[in-house]
């Protein structure tokens, strides 16, 4: 999507910016990874067909993605920003048919940032995000059933197991964007500002030559 290509949104400890040509060869060594391809369910791709990835990512409406970093890291003007790179967020318009549905996708791709709350407090912000931006009237995730760690944080942010596919090994857990539960998500995630990208990366770059 093209709605949030020039948009930065800035958390407690993350920090997530539109999916970009400079983040693409990270992003690639990543997923030569055994195991983020089985947690993706995903097939390893050239270098050529991840920035063709990358295009599509931009390019589709039914396709919205950030990347995430580790704010502490990007805070220093001195490191690139694929050096503070963590992982991934996304959100797939998956039915045509029902605009308010998005299924949710978290990656954190580097090792040493797991079981640390960062997927939880990144989720929460990409959830205000769908929901404030793109309408999103209910949030649904499909997990590895190995992936109990992933399954546990959902279900800490009050998502719901509806059904369990034993051909994919897979679990789908859902949440209705409820009164309830959209004052919450705005107040728990009142702290997050939301700044201009570009002029943000401007500013970092003039940080660096002086």
């Amino acid at each position: 999507m093209k709605i949030n290509e020039n948009t930065l949104l800035e958390g407690h400890r993350v920090v997530l910016v539109p999916y970009n040509k400079h983040h693409v060869v990270r992003y690639h060594e990543w997923m030569k990874s055994p195991e983020l391809q089985l947690l993706t369910a995903s097939e390893p791709l050239s270098l050529e067909e991840e920035y063709n990835m990358q295009r599509s990512w931009r390019e589709d409406e039914d396709k919205c993605t950030f990347i995430i970093l580790d704010k502490q890291r990007w805070m220093d003007s001195s490191l690139e920003e694929e050096q503070c790179m963590v992982g991934d967020v996304n959100i797939f318009l998956t039915d045509p048919t029902d605009s308010l549905l998005a299924e949710l996708e978290v990656m954190i791709a580097e090792p040493s940032y797991r079981g640390k709350g960062i997927g939880k407090e990144v989720t929460q912000m990409m959830m205000s995000y769908g929901m404030s931006k793109l309408g999103i009237g209910k949030f649904q995730a499909k997990i590895g059933l190995d992936n109990q760690v992933s399954i546990a944080m959902f279900k800490k942010l009050l998502f719901q197991e509806v059904s369990v596919c034993k051909v994919f090994k897979e679990v789908t857990l859902e949440l209705m964007v409820d009164k309830s539960v959209r004052v919450k998500l705005l107040e728990d995630m009142a702290h997050v500002k939301e700044k201009n990208y570009r002029q943000t990366c401007s500013n970092r770059r003039e940080l660096r030559s002086q």
